[in-house]
């Protein structure tokens, strides 16, 4: 499981001080982005080097207690379920022990010019089996 820490700004949040549901995305996305840095994938190098991208095909959020104004939080990312062009991760945010969100996140490798699903290349597919 990959943990990453967010820090909860002014500019996240609404007029009552509370997240606004969409940052709950935002943080998400940061997360994956730096589980697949952690294991060596920087996202602009496997668009120019691999000419794949990782883009969001669907999810399912569970909203269960909001963040506020200043809180710390940890979003943590695990691998569900790999398939030949997508793959699936359970992810939480929790604000001391408390789960605050829940998701399924299904991922699909397309081609950097066409969009069109392509294979996850095996390294990163390996990588991401080990994490």
């Amino acid at each position: 499981m990959f943990v990453f820490p967010v820090r909860v700004y002014y500019e996240d949040t609404d007029a009552g001080g509370v997240v606004y549901h969409s940052q709950y995305l935002n943080f998400m996305e940061r997360a994956r982005t730096e589980w697949l840095r952690s294991l060596g994938f920087a996202q602009t190098l496997l668009r120019q080097q691999e000419q794949v991208l990782f883009v969001v095909h669907s999810m399912h959020l569970q909203y269960k207690k909001p963040a506020r104004f200043d809180d710390t939080l940890l979003v943590s990312s695990q691998l569900l379920a790999m398939g030949r062009s997508s793959f699936t991760c359970q992810q939480h945010i929790l604000r001391d022990e408390v789960v605050l969100l829940e998701a399924q996140v299904k991922i699909a490798c397309v081609h950097a010019d066409s969009f069109k699903p392509t294979g996850i290349p095996a390294r990163i597919k390996i990588a991401l089996e080990s994490s």
